[in-house]
C-alpha cells in the first residue's frame, strides 16, 4: 500500500488536496490510485481527472518506492498510525511525510514552531537565544524551516541547549537549501532530531513551495513563536496559518524603528501573546517542564575591572570611548580586558568597536 502513496507523491503536478480527496472517497490508497472512473469524486473536475490518468501512466509505483528507499529516506504516510496527530488535524495535511534523522526522538507533545525574518537583526537573534536558553535541557522540541536568519538561529539554539529540533524543508532531499546550512542539516539528522519534507526527493526548492511548507511548520506545533516579521513576510504567513489551525501565537517584541517588527506589533495588537522569557511561552501553552537555569559564566571569577566593563554593558551595547569614560581604565588595559572577555564568551563585538553582553 505504501508504494501508492509514494507514487501519488511523485507526481509533481498533484497537490496534497487532490490525493486526500481521492483517498477519502475510495477509502484506501490503492483503490484511489488504480481507479479508472473519478466522476463521482466530489469537487473534482473532469480535466483534473484526465490529467491525473495521463501522468499516472508514466509512473511505476514499485520503482518510485525503491528510489526513496535507495536514498536512505524514511517516510510516514497519512494512514500510518504514527503520523503526527497535530499535523493530521490541519485542513491540508501532507499525504506523505519524508524524513531523515530520528523523528520519534522528538517529543511531538511539546512542539514549538519558531519563525522570523531571513534578514534578522542581531537584536532579534539575541532575544530569541535568551528565550530559548530558558528551555535548556527540557523535552521541548523546536520546529522551524531551516532557512537563513531566525530559522537557523532557532535550530542552532535548540542544539546548543540540548533540545530536539525538527527542520521542515521546501524541497525534496536531493537538495540542500540554503547550501550554507548543509552542516546544520547533518547535525539535525545525526542526533539532534529530524529534517522533514512533504516533497518527493527530486522536487526542487521552487518559490511557491516555501509558503506551502509553512503550514507544516505550524501544523506540527502547539504554538508558533515569531521573532521578527515585516508586514509582507513568510513569517506573517505562518502566523496567520497558526491562527487558522487554532494554535497559540506568540511574539517577541522588537525595536519599533525596525521595519521587520511592524508585523510583530500588528500581531500583538490583535491578541498574540507577548514573550520576553521562556516562562511566557510555558504559561501560554500550559506546559510544565523542569527548566534548567543555564549559567554562561561565573561573575565572581571576573576581576574588578572586568566587572566594571560587564556592568557598563548590562543595559545596552557601548563603544570603546563610552566604556573608557564609564570605567576610567587606560585604553591599553580596556582593550586587553575586552579581548579577554570576548574570548571567554562574556561579551561580543558588534558594529566595529562596539560591544554587548554575550549570550
Amino acid at each position: 500500500m505504501q508504494k501508492y502513496w509514494i507514487a501519488f507523491s511523485s507526481i509533481e503536478e498533484l497537490g496534497s488536496n487532490f490525493i486526500q480527496r481521492l483517498y477519502h472517497h475510495f477509502g484506501d490508497i490503492e483503490s484511489a490510485y488504480c481507479a479508472n472512473d473519478l466522476s463521482e469524486v466530489d469537487g473534482l473536475s473532469k480535466k483534473a481527472a484526465e490529467k491525473f490518468f495521463k501522468m499516472r501512466d508514466k509512473i511505476d509505483p514499485d520503482k518510485v518506492l525503491q528510489d526513496v528507499l535507495n536514498r536512505g529516506i524514511k517516510f510516514l504516510t497519512y494512514d500510518d498510525e504514527k503520523y503526527p496527530y497535530m499535523l493530521k488535524n490541519i485542513s491540508d495535511p501532507p499525504s506523505v511525510l519524508y524524513y531523515k534523522g530520528d523523528l520519534f526522538s522528538c517529543n511531538l507533545d511539546k512542539t514549538l514552531a519558531v519563525v522570523g525574518s531571513r534578514k534578522a537583526t542581531s537584536y532579534a537573534k539575541d532575544a530569541l537565544a535568551k528565550v530559548m536558553n530558558g528551555f535548556a535541557g527540557t523535552d521541548i522540541c523546536i520546529v522551524s524551516g531551516l532557512a537563513s536568519g531566525i530559522d537557523t538561529t532557532a535550530h542552532k539554539c535548540a542544539i546548543d541547549n540540548n533540545l530536539k529540533t525538527i527542520g521542515v524543508i521546501a524541497s525534496g532531499f536531493d537538495f540542500v537549501y540554503p547550501t550554507a546550512n548543509k552542516e546544520l542539516y547533518e547535525k539535525i539528522e545525526n542526533g539532534s532530531g529530524a529534517v522533514v519534507s512533504e516533497y518527493f526527493p527530486t522536487f526542487e526548492p521552487l518559490p511557491f513551495r516555501f509558503p506551502q511548507r509553512n503550514r507544516i511548520v505550524s501544523g506540527l506545533s502547539f504554538g508558533t513563536l515569531v521573532a521578527e516579521a515585516s508586514l509582507k513576510s513568510g513569517a506573517l504567513i505562518t502566523a496567520n496559518l497558526t491562527l487558522d489551525q487554532g494554535r497559540e501565537l506568540l511574539c517577541i517584541p522588537g525595536l519599533i524603528t525596525n521595519p521587520n517588527t511592524e508585523g510583530i506589533y500588528k500581531l500583538i495588537k490583535n491578541g498574540a501573546t507577548l514573550v520576553t522569557c521562556a516562562d511566557d511561552v510555558l504559561e501560554a501553552l500550559g506546559w510544565e517542564v523542569q527548566v534548567q537555569q543555564q549559567v554562561l559564566f561565573d561573575l565572581p571569577d571576573l576581576s574588578d575591572d572586568e566587572k566594571l566593563i560587564y556592568e557598563a554593558l548590562e543595559i545596552e551595547e557601548k563603544g570603546v570611548d563610552e566604556l573608557q569614560a564609564f570605567t576610567k581604565l587606560s585604553i591599553d588595559n580596556l582593550l586587553m580586558y575586552l579581548t579577554t572577555m570576548e574570548l571567554k564568551g562574556i561579551i561580543k563585538q558588534v558594529d566595529g568597536d562596539r560591544y554587548r553582553i554575550g549570550l
